[in-house]
C-alpha cells in the first residue's frame, strides 16, 4: 500500500504527496492497571488510584494483568493481525516528573501483536487498506498540570500504570482526511471489541501523527511527529497544516528536521516540542522483573471464537441480507449502539424503510438535540411500532412525521399518541369521496385544466389531504380522484 498515490498538494515547484502514519495509544478497557490492582475509573480525585507499584516505591514488583493481555490479543484478532506466541516486555528509559520509575515498561522488538490490516471507507466511495505494523502493550505515564499555579507543576499519578495498546500503522495514509477516517474506523473496531472505550475527550484514545512530504514516486521525506492529538478533526487539521508547513519550508530552501511537535487546537498550527528521539536514546532492554509472555494456540482460538460480528462483516450482511446501499450500511455500522438500535427497528419489518427512518428522521433529531443514540427519547421499540402503524394503514406517512415529533417531546408510544389525538387514517371511502366532491365543486377552473394537464391531479390530492387534516389514505384519494376526474389509469 505504500506505493498508492493519494490526493496531491500543489506547491510552488509542482505537486507534492503527503505520507502519514499514526501511532494510536488506546487505553485498555480494564478495571485494574497493567501491573497492579489499582482502579482505572476516570474522574477520580488526583492520586486517589495509585498503588505502591504505580508510584515506583523501592522493592515493588510488577505483576501482569492477564485480562489486559487477553484484551490486547482480542484487539489484534479484530485487526486481522498476527498474534505472536512469544512476546517480551522491555524498559524504555527516560526521565519525566510523571514517570516515577524513570522508565516505562513497554515492548520493543517482540510485541504481542504483529502485522494486520484495517479497511477504511472514504466519503467518495473508495475503500483504502491501511497496514498495521504492530500492537504492543505498555503502561501509561501520569499526568502533569502546568496551569494550576504560577510557579509550580502538579503531578497526578492516577493514570500511571494504566494499560495502553500502542497501535502503529504503516505510512499508508495520504491526506489528513484519510488519517481522520482511519482513526474513526479504528475506534469503531475497538468499541465493537470492548477493548477500549475510545473516549478521546477523556484521553483514553489519542494519536501521534507522523507526517512527511515527497514528490510523487520519490523516496520518503523526513518525518515530524505531532504528539497526543485527541480528536479526529484535530488529526486532520494538524496533518494538513504540517504537510503545508513542510512543503513551504522545502520550497523556501529550508530542510525538514526530524522532530516532535505539538498541535495547538486554538490556532490550528503545530510547533516544535523537542528533537525526535531514536530507539537508542531510550536504552531499551528486557525488563528483568517480567518473564516473556508465552501463549498456547488454544488461548488464541478461544478468544477468536468469542469475537463479535465486526463492522466490515456487519456492513456486508446489511448489503447482502437487507439490500441496503453500501453507504447506508456503512453509516449504520459506524458504532455498535447504532447497529443494535437499527436491528431492533428492522426486526420483522422492511429493512430499507427501517434504515430510512433511522438515518433520516432519527439522526436529524439526535443531531439537533446533540444526543447520542443511547440517549434517544425515541426507543427502537417505539420507532418500530411507528413503522408498523404506517404499514397497516393506521396512519399515513405524513402523519407519521407529526407523530414522531410528539414521541420526541413526550416519549409516549406511537399507538397511544394516535388514539389520544384522533390521528387514525381515514379509509372510509364515503368520507373521502365527500371531501373530493367538495374540492371539485369549489374549483371548476382547476377541473377544466386537469383534463389537459393530468399532472395537476397532485394539486387536488393536496387539497383533499388538507381538507381531511392529512388523515385520508393517499392511495384511496388518488384512486377516487382518477375516477371522478376521468384521468387515465
Amino acid at each position: 500500500m505504500t506505493n498508492r498515490t493519494g490526493k496531491l498538494i500543489e506547491g510552488a515547484t509542482g505537486k507534492w504527496e503527503v505520507v502519514i502514519g499514526l501511532e494510536v495509544h488506546a487505553q485498555v478497557l480494564s478495571k485494574a492497571k497493567l501491573f497492579s490492582g489499582a482502579a482505572t475509573a476516570f474522574g477520580a480525585a488526583p492520586n486517589a488510584q495509585v498503588s505502591l507499584v504505580d508510584a515506583a516505591m523501592p522493592g515493588m514488583l510488577p505483576v501482569i494483568n492477564e485480562f489486559c493481555v487477553e484484551q490486547a490479543i482480542r484487539t489484534g484478532l479484530g485487526l486481522n493481525a498476527k498474534i505472536n506466541l512469544v512476546s517480551v516486555f522491555d524498559r524504555k528509559n527516560y526521565f519525566y516528573p510523571d514517570l516515577p520509575a524513570g522508565y516505562q515498561i513497554s515492548q520493543y522488538k517482540q510485541p504481542i501483536v504483529g502485522e494486520g490490516v484495517v479497511l477504511v471507507d472514504m466519503p467518495n466511495g473508495e475503500t483504502i487498506e491501511v497496514g498495521i505494523e504492530r500492537l504492543h502493550l505498555e503502561q501509561d505515564a501520569g499526568k502533569s498540570s502546568h496551569d494550576m499555579h504560577p510557579s509550580l507543576s502538579f503531578v497526578d499519578l492516577n493514570r500511571s500504570g494504566i494499560a495502553l495498546m500502542e497501535i502503529v500503522s504503516r505510512p499508508d495514509l495520504r491526506s489528513g482526511e484519510e488519517a481522520a477516517a482511519y482513526l474513526k474506523k479504528l475506534r469503531t473496531i475497538l468499541r465493537y471489541l470492548g477493548t477500549c472505550d475510545g473516549n478521546m475527550d477523556e484521553g483514553s484514545m489519542r494519536a501521534d501523527v507522523n507526517v512527511s512530504v515527497r514528490k510523487p514516486g520519490a523516496e520518503y521525506g523526513t518525518r515530524c511527529e505531532i504528539k497526543n492529538v485527541n480528536s479526529m478533526r484535530f488529526v486532520q487539521i494538524a496533518a494538513e497544516y504540517e504537510a503545508r508547513r513542510q512543503i513551504d519550508l522545502i520550497e523556501g530552501g529550508g530542510k525538514v528536521e526530524q522532530e516532535t511537535r505539538l498541535f495547538d487546537s486554538r490556532t490550528g498550527e503545530t510547533r516544535t516540542m523537542r528533537s525526535k528521539e531514536e530507539a537508542h536514546d531510550y536504552r531499551y532492554f528486557p525488563d528483568p522483573d517480567l518473564l516473556p509472555l508465552e501463549f498456547e494456540q488454544a488461548l488464541i482460538d478461544r478468544i477468536k471464537a468469542s469475537l463479535p460480528e465486526l463492522p466490515d462483516a456487519r456492513k456486508q450482511r446489511y448489503v447482502s441480507q437487507f439490500g441496503l446501499s453500501p453507504y447506508d450500511a456503512g453509516v449504520l455500522v459506524s458504532d455498535a449502539e447504532t447497529a443494535a438500535y437499527y436491528e431492533e427497528v428492522a426486526k420483522g419489518r422492511d429493512p430499507k424503510i427501517a434504515a430510512n427512518w433511522v438515518t433520516g428522521d432519527l439522526f436529524a433529531m439526535l443531531n439537533r438535540l446533540n444526543l447520542s443514540i443511547t440517549q434517544s427519547p425515541v426507543s427502537a421499540a417505539n420507532l418500530g411500532a411507528l413503522i408498523d402503524l404506517i404499514a397497516d394503514n393506521t396512519i399515513s406517512g405524513r402523519i407519521a412525521k407529526d407523530v414522531f415529533q410528539i414521541m420526541v417531546e413526550t416519549r409516549d408510544a406511537p399507538g397511544a399518541i394516535v388514539e389520544a389525538r384522533g390521528l387514525r387514517q381515514v379509509t372510509d371511502t364515503s368520507a373521502i369521496e365527500a371531501a373530493i366532491d367538495a374540492v371539485i365543486a369549489a374549483n371548476p377552473d382547476k377541473v377544466a385544466e386537469v383534463a389537459a394537464k393530468p399532472k395537476m391531479a397532485g394539486w387536488f390530492v393536496g387539497q383533499v389531504m388538507q381538507k381531511t387534516g392529512g388523515k385520508a389514505n393517499p392511495a384511496v384519494v388518488n384512486q377516487l380522484l382518477a375516477k371522478k376526474l376521468n384521468l387515465p389509469g
